[in-house]
């Protein structure tokens, strides 16, 4: 007899215990087309005015990057997914360097060999707002939810190792799963 409750309580707890991870997986995962989709709502570092809002899809191979950040001095800035999703600095230094998971040497989009995270630069208006349209090929929306987006004070060079001295980091924010309307 106290074999059996022993043996029915042990898989009382393995079953509880799958039931919780299936549960937990779900919330943090969805499995459906919904988790192609992310967001990053942009917040500014300290000094700062920087925000924008940006959404990141998954297109077949790619991810098409588009949104708006604002109050940007106008020109070009440095734009790329960073390591962690951690935005405790007021500085966005927590984000970590430029997500790179293959540890390849930095670049632009179009370079032969460039960092997963290199977006290249966005480019501000006279008005200080720069419209994001970019695709990035070879990046997958799953792989960068829980990392961050960083607009940095200056343009990228697209060559200088190991990130583009593109200066200071004037916005940054996590990257998330996106809110989809049901169809």
């Amino acid at each position: 007899m106290k074999t059996i409750l022993g043996t029915a309580a042990s898989l009382a707890v393995v079953l509880t215990s799958i039931c919780f991870y299936d549960a937990s997986s779900n919330a943090a995962e969805p499995h459906d087309a919904r988790a192609l989709e992310g967001i990053c709502v942009l917040e500014p570092t300290e000094g700062s005015h920087v925000m924008g809002t940006i959404s990141l899809l998954q297109e077949g191979d790619a991810v098409h990057v588009a949104g708006e950040v604002r109050h940007l001095t106008p020109g070009k800035h440095g734009f790329h997914v960073h390591q962690f999703g951690d935005l405790r600095a007021p500085d966005g230094s927590t984000a970590g360097g430029h997500y790179n998971p293959d540890h390849d040497k930095h670049g632009g989009l179009d370079s032969a060999q460039h960092h997963l995270g290199d977006l290249g630069n966005i480019t501000a208006d006279d008005k200080g707002v720069a419209l994001v349209d970019i695709v990035a090929h070879g990046l997958t929306t799953r792989s960068i939810i829980g990392r961050s987006l960083v607009v940095h004070a200056k343009p990228d060079d697209l060559h200088t190792q190991p990130s583009g001295d593109s200066g200071s980091r004037v916005a940054v924010g996590v990257i998330g799963y996106r809110q989809v309307d049901n169809p």
